[in-house]
């Protein structure tokens, strides 16, 4: 395939992120029974709609994004059914819907993915090399299984050298043994020299799973939390400012990266299974991203339908949603204006790479 083949499959496949997060909160809007009236995907001007009983469907000629629009979303409304005279508790199932649909659908796909495989590395540790001087009554044992490294979860084999190679080589450790958590504190773990090895090593030999449907379903779920905790870190990145904006990319830059992962790879089926493998994680990051407790974003809107819950728990008045309304405008056009910069960026890069 080619580079333009790969690119036009990228753009479905972002189309489909955006169409599965806003379908989440048409799904929810629905059972919820708030009237619905119009569901878009993609933005800009329309190339097909039909009327439905109350709802209009919308394919607009943008794929990079979509709405969902409710009755009353950010404004009073007399309408039993609008959004804002709902409950609270349904409102926020409609805002969390969107990111519980990406994090689904980026499940799906690592599922789909794993689904071929014949089997899977674990982080226990079922023997060691000859000489290891971590094996002891008071070290680790056989059948340890990595629980913990300095308080970060293991969800992958991967994740325990990349975990004891930080830092001073000194850990704390939190180990299953024999289905209790045992914890070595302050354990001294660094790569030594064995004999007939050309470079320094642990010594450790890891486990191996064959492929069922409950270690492809386990194995998958961790994927999924591995992405998660590369989101948190990215952004850890970009707050303490060793990451700058302008490395971030938009919807544009993330389409031409998914093009040069598929030219890139050896054979086509190796394109389809990065590309899809990237798809997953961009969902798992869409799912994290949206529910930031920020203005236009639906963790924002979440966080300050909690705050108006509150005031209007403590005053006894309700509040105006169009209040509310106003400050997802503003965030909206922040938002909008960081996302132009980083596409103009991300077009820039490509011509001049």
């Amino acid at each position: 395939m080619t580079s333009a083949l790969y690119a036009i499959l990228a753009i479905l496949l972002f189309g489909l992120l955006v169409g599965i997060h806003e379908f989440g909160h048409f799904a929810a809007a629905k059972a919820c029974g708030v009237k619905v009236l119009e569901f878009s995907l993609g933005m800009g001007p329309a190339i097909f709609q039909k009327q439905g009983k109350e709802t209009l469907y919308s394919l607009r000629i943008v794929p990079f994004g979509g709405y969902c629009a409710m009755a009353g979303e950010d404004e009073s409304s007399n309408d039993p059914r609008a959004f804002t005279n709902q409950p609270h508790w349904k409102r926020i199932l409609i805002l969390c819907a969107g990111a519980f649909m990406n994090f689904l659908l980026g499940l799906v796909i690592v599922i789909c993915l794993y689904s071929t495989a014949y089997g899977f590395r674990t982080a226990q540790l079922v023997d060691f090399m000859p000489g290891c001087p971590y094996a002891s009554e008071e070290g680790l044992h056989k059948g340890d299984e990595f629980y913990k490294i300095d308080g970060k979860r293991i969800y992958m084999q991967m994740d325990v050298t990349d975990f004891l190679a930080q830092g001073d080589g000194v850990h704390d450790l939190v180990l299953l043994r024999d289905g209790k958590k045992v914890t070595l504190e302050k354990f001294k773990l660094v790569p030594v020299e064995y004999e007939g090895q050309t470079q320094k090593m642990y010594g450790f030999y890891f486990g191996y799973e064959e492929a069922t449907p409950r270690t492809v379903l386990k194995n998958a779920w961790n994927t999924c939390m591995e992405f998660g905790r590369w989101v948190k870190l990215g952004l850890d990145e970009l707050i303490h400012g060793r990451v700058k904006v302008e490395e971030l990319s938009g919807p544009v830059g993330i389409v031409d990266l998914m093009a040069e992962t598929g030219e890139a790879a050896e054979t086509t089926g190796d394109a389809f299974y990065n590309i899809f493998y990237m798809t997953a994680f961009i969902a798992v990051n869409l799912a994290i991203m949206n529910m930031l407790p920020l203005p236009a974003l639906d963790g924002g809107r979440v966080f300050l339908l909690l705050v108006t819950w509150v005031i209007e728990s403590v005053t006894g008045k309700k509040l105006n949603p169009r209040y509310e309304g106003y400050i997802h405008a503003a965030g909206m056009v922040l938002l909008l204006a960081l996302m132009a910069f980083i596409m103009l960026h991300d077009i820039w890069r490509i011509f001049t790479k």
